[in-house]
């Protein structure tokens, strides 16, 4: 029998305040990583897959309303006592966000930022933190830690504050990373030394990691499964190295499609028809049906649940086949 997951999200489902009604803005999350792997969960801006991951810290808005649940290490997460989730989010999951100027004080200075958290809910002395801080500043990259530690966040470039964001969260000495597009506001040269150092501190700590991106091909190249979203569900799951030729719903296919490949010099560049839905613009049928290719009656009119689909699982009523399975289909 394979461990328990260190996290778990099972058929979670959000509902939020919205013209003051509830609107359903995520309907099914289903997640599971294991301790130590790193899993990315992918989808388009409004697919629900920011809210899922702050919802593994409790931070979701004011007003929401949770169904299924989010286990960590066995324990759910939205069932924690006020003081439990303080406990928690200080020591076990860590956040790197999109954007660092919005979740750093500007008025404080770097150093203050970082060892606040190590004083105030570890109860390290001072002087050990401000020591353990200015190692791990150089570890992901910062030389002139102490210089940079007297700073304010507005004296560093945006490459440098997501460095100090990756310190915080590895200062807290977590078991689980979230990293909530990351690289997504730098520079390509200074994203990908961003992932690199996430990645290279990810493997040196054995941490688990939940990956937030838009970028399949990103996602395939910094963790072992891949889960796509869309519009408040997620659609398909497998194995990174299976995305290319195993993908069995169309959204996934269809988003593989439309990347540009520097191989296929001339060649037209492949959309998908319509426009991507929000979780509560979703129909009550599959919310990919408009847009598929492949749409038959049941899917307008019928939900579809997560099934097995190769090596990983699909909410398709029509997933594609595998080659593999199509060989043995037509045998």
């Amino acid at each position: 029998m394979s461990p328990s997951p260190l996290l778990r999200i099972d058929a979670l489902g959000i509902d939020l305040p919205l013209d003051g009604e509830l609107r359903t803005v995520v309907h099914r999350a289903d997640v599971s990583i294991p301790e130590g792997a790193a899993v990315a969960l992918v989808g388009e801006s409004g697919s629900g897959k920011s809210l899922t991951a702050r919802s593994v810290l409790g931070l979701l808005p004011q007003g929401a309303r949770v169904h299924g649940d989010v286990l960590f290490a066995g324990e759910s997460v939205p069932r924690m006592r006020p003081d439990r989730l303080r406990a928690f989010r200080a020591s076990e999951v860590a956040m790197v966000f999109q954007d660092p100027r919005a979740h750093i004080n500007p008025a404080r200075s770097i150093g203050d930022f970082l060892v606040e958290g190590l004083t105030t809910t570890r109860g390290v002395r001072a002087a050990d933190a401000v020591e353990k801080v200015t190692g791990i500043l150089r570890e992901v990259g910062i030389i002139d830690a102490d210089r940079r530690m007297r700073q304010r966040p507005h004296e560093l470039s945006g490459g440098l504050l997501q460095r100090v964001m990756i310190a915080a969260a590895l200062a807290a000495e977590p078991r689980l990373l979230l990293a909530d597009e990351p690289s997504t506001a730098l520079d390509v040269t200074t994203q990908e030394e961003v992932m690199a150092i996430i990645g290279e501190a990810r493997e040196a700590r054995g941490l688990a990691m939940l990956f937030i991106t838009h970028d399949l091909e990103l996602a395939a190249a910094v963790c072992e499964r891949v889960v796509v979203m869309y519009a408040g569900t997620t659609v398909e799951e497998l194995p990174a190295d299976r995305l290319r030729g195993r993908a069995a719903h169309p959204y996934t296919r269809a988003l593989l499609a439309s990347r540009p490949s520097v191989l296929a010099i001339g060649a037209e560049l492949r959309s998908i028809p319509g426009r991507p839905l929000s979780g509560f613009e979703a129909p009550d049928g599959c919310a990919f049906s408009d847009r598929c290719p492949r749409v038959q009656d049941p899917c307008r009119s019928h939900r579809p649940e997560p099934s097995p689909a190769g090596d990983g699982t699909a909410a398709c009523h029509f997933p594609h086949a595998s080659a593999s399975e199509e060989t043995a289909r037509h045998a």
